[in-house]
């Protein structure tokens, strides 16, 4: 899984779940730039993932709420399988480091006791 993959899930997944997130919020939540949000947004909306709607009663000219498109909901699934499988292997790693640093500890713990 690329970044921009990473960062697309993770887009989709706001979205679903914050229908009238700003980019501005999107771009606070995923610790990236309002430019690249921007850039990652018009990305999904070009691929017809998502489609952006101005709110009816919205004094804010400007304020959109953001859907998933059938297609969105099937990519945003296909990306949460890939994403699955890289955070379990991340978490495997992890775990195997945590263990020989317990291994280590343990180790000079009984060296340096009299």
């Amino acid at each position: 899984m690329t970044p921009r993959d990473a960062s697309h899930y993770r887009i989709l997944r706001l979205i679903e779940e914050q229908p009238e997130i700003s980019q501005r919020e999107l771009a606070r939540q995923l610790g990236v730039s309002l430019g690249k949000t921007h850039y990652l947004m018009r990305a999904l909306l070009e691929k017809g993932l998502v489609k952006a709607d101005n709110f009816r009663r919205s004094d804010n000219k400007l304020a959109y709420a953001y859907l998933l498109t059938p297609s969105g909901i099937a990519a945003k699934l296909s990306l949460a399988t890939e994403f699955l499988q890289v955070k379990e292997v991340e978490y495997c790693s992890l775990r195997r480091e945590i263990d020989l640093l317990r291994q280590e500890l343990e180790t000079a713990e009984q060296g340096n006791t009299p």
